[in-house]
């Protein structure tokens, strides 16, 4: 597959390198080629997210979430068995895996859970307040402003 070289991006913008980032992870066969573990992604609220990855045959201890720069990323490492195994045939999948979850901005995780063989990651959005939209109230004062003086345009020597 062809791959895309970003540096141009990374040398001349100044504040967009979190989005050349995001596109170079998008791009990034690695995590996309082998759709192993199998997972969804839900909406439970206006800002609750859940993440659901398939792994049967893993125990709690194998598995790793960790959160670092706006990525979760949920990886298994499979402990080595003990006993000799000769499998007439063998459909349950216990290879190691790592996947690789992109945030958006002001997306947590809150949790881990593992039921029944399906590992649950919780995510919830949480603005700050003084980013959340507020209502300005308009004030009556006729033209004088916010500050007491009256309007003045620019370039008008009349007014003054």
């Amino acid at each position: 597959m062809t791959r895309f070289d970003f540096t141009p991006l990374f040398r001349s913008t100044i504040g967009f390198d979190r989005m050349a980032q995001l596109l170079e992870s998008a791009l990034d066969v690695e995590d996309v080629g082998s759709g192993y573990p199998p997972y969804n992604i839900e909406k439970s609220g206006d800002d609750k997210y859940r993440i659901t990855l398939a792994v049967a045959g893993f125990t709690a201890d194998e598995l790793d979430v960790q959160v670092k720069e706006n990525a979760v990323t949920v990886s298994g490492r499979k402990a080595e068995a003990n006993g000799d195994r000769s499998y007439l045939h063998r459909g349950i999948a216990a290879r190691d895996f790592r996947r690789v979850f992109q945030l958006t901005d002001y997306v947590k995780v809150v949790g881990a859970t593992m039921d029944n063989g399906l590992l649950h990651v919780d995510l919830a959005r949480e603005v700050p307040e003084e980013m959340k939209p507020r209502k300005i109230e308009i004030a009556a004062g006729g033209s004088k402003g916010l500050f007491g003086k009256a309007k003045q345009l620019v370039g008008d020597d009349k007014a003054a």
